[in-house]
C-alpha cells in the first residue's frame, strides 16, 4: 500500500463545491453547502463479501498510520480523507470502495481549504456545467403490481411470527446520455433537499435524510428516521399529516424497531449512548419523517468504520431481527441493490467521519444505466398501495433531478 504525502492549505472559501467536482466521476459529501469535494484519485480500495467493511476499517488504519499530513486548518473534512460507498448485501457484486482524491476542497462554517495528495498539482477552478439533458425513469424487476405482492407476502410472514418488520425495495430505470455532466443532477438535489446529505461516490449518487454516524473526537451521533407521511397539500392539511404520523401505531412500531436496533449496535462501544426519548417529525420538501437523534461518548477508542461496520444494516433498511429480514428481502426482491441502503461518507485519518444511509439514490454505471431504488418499512399494519405510494414519494428526489 502506497504511502500518501498530504498537505492541506487554508483559502477562501468557495461559493460552491459542486462545479469544482469532476463532471463525469464527480466525488462530494455536503449538506447545507458545507463539505468535501474531490477531484481525482490517490488511492483507490476495494473490497467485497461478508467482512467488507471490517476490512475497510483495518485498510483505512494502515493507510492513516504510514500517511504523512501536514494540515494547518484541522476541521473536519480537511487533512487526510477518503471517500466511501459500500454494498447493501454481503452477497452483492457491486464493489465497496473507499477513495482518496488527488485533490480536495473544502468549506465549512466560513472556513475553506483545500488538500492535495502525493503533490497534485490540479488546478483548483470551478467548470462551467455541461450540457442538459432530461431522462424518464422506468419500472425496473419489480413493477408496482409485483410489489404489492411482494408486500402482501411481507405482511403474511410477520403475521406468522417469521419477523416483526422488513424493509422492501423497489428499482427504476433509465439511462443517462454518454458524457453527460453528473453534477447538474447533484445541483439540482443540492438545491431541492438543502438539508440532506448530497453525495456522489464512484457512480453512485443521492441526497440522503439520514445520517447513520458522525464521530469527531470521541463523541458520537447518530439520526434515525424510519415511519413517513406525505406533505399536506397546505399549511392546515400538512399540520394534520404531521400529526397523523405522530400518532400512527403501524409507523411509531416501524421507528421503535429502528431506534432500537442502533443503540443494540453503538452501546457496546459506548454504555452511556442514549436517544431522544420521543421521536419527532422533521419536515423534507415531498415528506414528513419520524426521527429521533442518538448521541454519546464512545468509551473504545472505535473510528467511524468500526460504528459504520457495527451499524449495518439497520432496522430502518433491512428489518428486524435482521437475519430473517435480510433472508426474506433476498427472497422477495429480484435485483441486487448494490449501494442503495448501504453507508456512504468519508473518514480522516483520525478515524472521525460523517456516514449517511444512501437512500434517494441512484447507480450509473460505466455504460450509463441508471438504476434508482426506493423502499418502505412493512410491519404488520401495512397496506400494499399505501406502501407502494411512500416508495413513489421516496423517488420523487432523483426521479426529478434526473427529469
Amino acid at each position: 500500500m502506497t504511502d500518501l504525502t498530504v498537505e492541506t492549505r487554508r483559502i477562501d472559501p468557495v461559493p460552491s463545491l459542486i462545479p469544482y467536482s469532476d463532471p463525469t466521476h464527480p466525488l462530494l459529501f455536503l449538506r447545507r453547502g458545507d463539505g468535501i469535494a474531490g477531484i481525482g484519485e490517490a488511492l483507490r480500495l476495494e473490497f467485497r463479501g461478508p467482512t467488507r467493511l471490517a476490512d475497510a476499517a483495518a485498510a483505512w488504519r494502515e493507510v492513516a498510520a504510514s500517511a504523512r499530513v501536514d494540515d494547518e486548518v484541522r476541521i473536519g473534512g480537511s487533512g487526510l480523507v477518503g471517500f466511501g460507498a459500500f454494498a447493501f448485501d454481503d452477497d452483492s457484486t457491486r464493489t465497496s470502495v473507499l477513495i482518496v482524491p488527488r485533490v480536495v476542497i473544502g468549506r465549512r462554517n466560513g472556513v475553506g481549504w483545500v488538500t492535495r495528495v502525493n503533490g497534485a498539482d490540479d488546478a483548483i477552478t470551478a467548470s462551467p456545467l455541461g450540457a442538459e439533458y432530461r431522462l424518464s425513469l422506468h419500472p425496473g424487476a419489480l413493477p408496482p403490481d409485483a410489489y404489492r405482492d411482494a408486500v402482501r407476502s411481507a405482511v403474511g410472514r410477520i403475521l406468522s411470527g417469521s419477523l416483526e418488520k422488513v424493509v422492501l425495495a423497489r428499482d427504476l430505470v433509465g439511462h443517462v446520455p454518454a458524457g453527460a455532466d453528473l453534477r447538474r443532477v447533484l445541483l439540482e438535489l443540492a438545491l431541492g433537499y438543502p438539508d440532506t446529505w448530497t453525495f456522489a461516490v464512484d457512480g453512485h449518487l443521492g441526497s440522503s435524510p439520514e445520517t447513520l454516524v458522525r464521530v469527531y473526537g470521541g463523541d458520537v451521533t447518530a439520526r434515525v428516521l424510519a415511519g413517513s407521511h406525505a406533505r399536506g397539500a397546505d399549511a392546515e392539511a400538512d399540520a394534520a399529516a404531521a400529526l397523523e404520523l405522530a400518532t400512527s401505531s403501524k409507523d411509531l412500531d416501524e421507528h421503535r424497531f429502528a431506534v432500537e436496533s442502533v443503540l443494540r449496535a453503538l452501546r457496546p462501544h459506548g454504555p452511556g449512548i442514549t436517544s431522544t426519548e420521543l421521536p419527532f417529525t422533521l419536515k423534507l420538501p415531498n415528506l414528513w419523517h419520524l426521527a429521533s437523534d442518538v448521541h454519546g461518548r464512545l468509551s473504545d477508542g472505535s473510528g467511524a468504520l468500526d460504528l459504520v461496520a457495527a451499524l449495518h444494516p439497520t432496522a430502518a433498511v433491512a428489518g428486524t431481527p435482521t437475519r430473517a429480514a435480510l433472508d426474506l428481502i433476498r427472497e422477495l426482491e429480484p435485483f441486487d441493490r448494490g449501494r442503495y441502503g448501504g453507508p456512504v461518507g468519508w473518514v480522516d485519518q483520525a478515524g472521525d467521519g460523517k456516514w449517511a444511509i444512501s437512500l434517494r439514490s441512484a447507480e450509473v454505471d460505466a455504460d450509463g444505466t441508471l438504476t434508482a431504488f426506493a423502499g418502505a418499512g412493512i410491519v404488520a399494519e401495512s397496506d400494499p398501495d399505501r406502501e407502494l405510494a411512500e416508495t413513489k414519494l421516496k423517488f420523487r428526489p432523483i426521479v426529478e433531478a434526473f427529469g
